[in-house]
């Protein structure tokens, strides 16, 4: 499978080249290597002769010092790395990215949608995250998506929905209030040193003057979601409609126009102003093949009342693999909890151990992987949701107590039964429930997702970091284009169950963790990760990719922990995803995967790639720092000084 990006080096527009001053000091991972690196072939220790985390090779590459930008698309990457050396921070450099990416990764993320931001201050010791996922409007319901509503039984299955999964994603219906520009906002007013005006110019600039397409935006306009709606389709298609082809001038004048509103009104104009009243009539809009009840349900007030609310700001869920400290995303994530868990199943193999059968893309390596993340999922599917709205058993979810007797069910010599993998009941394991002994806890089932997103890291020469994922969920979100103001809408209410799962009787207990409700946030697998040694910062990455971020971190980790590789060569490597059914994987060797299905695991026909992860890393002996990007996508590393 090629995983190279064909164009590395793609034309950028005078526009690139004049104001950024393009000057990509590393750009994607090592153009000779295709991935499979073997344990502990390029990695730097330390003078005790311990690894240190991701560092290359002392004859690779130097590092850097003042600061380093990993983006998707090189031209987001060098815009965050202008904001370093004009005297900006990591928090400022990270919004001028989101922004940007706005205009050149449209697909993935932006104003339309949200996203998880996670932030490690050296001079305070804080770690947070701000979390600016899209809500539900006030007018939404659990059934919100059956022809029974609003007189459902409650038996109804999946044959009672309006439509397909992508009949509701591409209509109104499946849109969340985004949350993207008011995270973006606070960040900046609390955290950072630029003006949301000054973070939105260059922004403003690259979408007046236009830049020329990359094969990967070209490809992803044959998507059908460019051409659901007259908007996206004037947009992202030609004339004829027909897909735009690599090195096509995008020019945005509509986005252009949105930003420089934003510039001079502030998120006023977005949340009760002219933008507001343009995303509300927007979404009442649905496809033909469900009709009206596919009509979207958000209103001025939902818009108002998100930012009448504000930012939350929430601590992150902490756990430990192997003597490093993992910070990850709390709910509404699913993401940080679910890496803690998988990672807590694999802490009992010993991984990176090559003579006992262990070697990164081992058979019995991939096996103990992918039962780890069977198990993880299966407690996702019913315990996380949005705890503002649910109460849920979070320190039951990640006590030892809880997970042991899961994780000792997995064996290296077959895979377990599917009707032995069952969420369990954490609430047996958290204070803050009592007398749940024996109720029955079954698995649900998870609907589809889409499987786009975007995740980009930034340290500053300070040590500030920033790792920030974020979505319009699917690939396009919901293909609809706010008209006249030129952004996508998010299509991220699909990420909630589509039929309810309440049940509070003893026989099937369920606490409808991800069952839609007004002003809910759906459940996220969105994983941005920051990772500490003795207190002291080593890394930060994440992954776009539906359910496989939480998969793909879990990779990244066990690439740099166990088996020592650098973090080009942890994000290079092969990666293998399961959620529960069926395992998607990359470019193993065929005796492993052979390996994988004489044990019992389905595998999907063909190799398919898994997320997009972008990194920093710093070493601990040196303080010099380091940055890792996927060519899955365009991903680029720019580090400060310029060599």
């Amino acid at each position: 499978m090629v995983r190279k990006s064909k164009n590395r080096f793609f034309k950028h527009s005078g526009f690139v080249a004049l104001v950024l001053s393009v000057g990509l000091v590393a750009c994607n991972s090592n153009d000779d290597d295709d991935g499979g690196t073997t344990a502990g072939t390029d990695i730097t220790t330390t003078g005790d002769g311990t690894a240190s985390f991701g560092v290359p090779a002392a004859d690779s590459e130097s590092g850097f010092s003042e600061g380093v930008v990993t983006a998707a698309h090189p031209i987001a990457a060098e815009a965050g790395a202008q904001v370093l050396r004009d005297g900006g921070n990591a928090i400022d450099a990270a919004v001028v990215v989101q922004f940007v990416l706005n205009v050149v990764e449209p697909t993935s993320s932006g104003i339309g949608g949200g996203g998880f931001m996670g932030i490690y201050q050296p001079e305070t010791g804080r770690t947070f995250f701000i979390d600016s996922r899209e809500k539900a409007p006030e007018a939404a319901t659990a059934t919100q998506y059956l022809n029974c509503e609003p007189n459902c039984t409650g038996e109804e299955t999946r044959d009672d929905r309006l439509g397909s999964f992508t009949d509701i994603a591409t209509s109104g219906l499946g849109v969340g209030v985004p949350g993207t520009l008011l995270g973006a906002a606070h960040a900046l007013e609390n955290y950072g040193t630029l003006s949301l005006a000054d973070a939105l110019a260059p922004a403003i600039t690259l979408a007046e003057e236009g830049f020329e397409i990359n094969e990967r935006l070209a490809t992803l306009t044959e998507s059908e979601r460019t051409s659901f709606w007259p908007e996206t389709s004037a947009k992202f298609r030609t004339a004829d409609g027909e897909p735009l082809s690599e090195g096509f001038l995008l020019v945005q004048p509509d986005l252009a126009k949105t930003f420089r509103l934003i510039a001079e009104q502030g998120t006023d104009v977005f949340y009760t102003g002219e933008i507001a009243e343009a995303i509300v009539s927007a979404q009442m809009r649905a496809r033909d093949t469900i009709g009206e009840k596919g009509v979207g349900r958000m209103s001025m007030s939902d818009l108002a009342a998100y930012q009448a609310a504000g930012i939350d700001e929430r601590d992150p869920i902490v756990s430990d693999y192997r003597g490093y400290t993992m910070n990850g995303m709390p709910p509404p994530s699913s993401g940080g909890m679910t890496v803690a868990q998988i990672l807590e199943c694999i802490e009992q193999f010993p991984l990176g151990d090559a003579e006992q059968g262990f070697g990164a893309g081992t058979g019995q390596t991939l096996h103990v992987m992918v039962e780890s993340m069977r198990l993880a999922f299966s407690s996702r599917s019913v315990w996380m949701g949005d705890t503002d709205f649910v109460e849920l058993p979070i320190e039951g979810l990640t006590n030892a107590d809880y997970l042991a007797p899961r994780c000792e069910q997995i064996t290296t010599d077959a895979r377990i039964e599917d009707d032995a993998v069952l969420p369990g009941d954490p609430r047996d394991f958290d204070p803050a429930f009592t007398g749940n002994n024996g109720a029955n806890i079954t698995n649900a089932v998870d609907g589809e997702v889409g499987i786009d997103t975007t995740h980009f890291s930034v340290i500053d020469a300070n040590g500030n970091v920033v790792s920030w994922t974020s979505t319009i969920e699917g690939t396009w979100g919901s293909g609809i284009t706010v008209p006249g103001y030129g952004f996508l809408l998010n299509n991220e209410l699909t990420d909630f169950n589509f039929e309810p799962q309440f049940n509070d009787s003893a026989e099937d207990f369920k606490p409808g963790a991800n069952d839609v409700a007004p002003f809910k946030r759906p459940r996220s697998s969105m994983a941005p990760t920051l990772v500490f040694k003795d207190d002291t910062f080593v890394g930060a990455y994440g992954s776009p990719g539906g359910s496989t971020i939480i998969n793909s971190v879990v990779n990244i980790t066990v690439n740099l922990v166990d088996h020592g590789m650098s973090i080009q060569d942890a994000i290079d490597a092969p990666r293998i995803s399961s959620g529960g059914g069926s395992v998607s994987y990359e470019d193993f060797d065929a005796g492993a995967l052979e390996a994988l299905t004489a044990l019992g695991h389905t595998l999907r026909d063909e190799p398919s790639e898994i997320g997009s992860v972008q990194a920093v890393i710093v070493d601990p002996v040196t303080g010099l720092q380091y940055g890792g990007a996927d060519d899955r996508r365009a991903g680029t590393v720019v580090g400060l000084p310029t060599p």
